[in-house]
């Protein structure tokens, strides 16, 4: 049997996927600014494009915990 839907945390949970995708997306910036004439071209833009794909999600979980407090 499934356990039932237990949202009483979700907001909290978010919010900690918000702050540690945050984190993760301050640190490879940081790791950018200091070794980005030290990295290939190829390494930057992958560092880049999952930074965007970061603060893609980051916004996601920002509306998904706007709607949880709405409920």
């Amino acid at each position: 049997m499934a356990k039932p839907d237990n949202r009483a945390d979700n907001e909290v949970h978010l919010q900690q996927h918000i702050d540690n995708t945050t984190e993760n997306l301050r640190e490879a910036e940081d790791y950018l600014d200091e070794h980005a004439s030290e990295i290939s071209a190829t390494e930057k833009q992958d560092i880049e494009a999952k930074n965007e794909r970061r603060k893609q999600s980051i916004d996601s979980f920002a509306a998904e915990k706007q709607d949880e407090a709405g409920q």
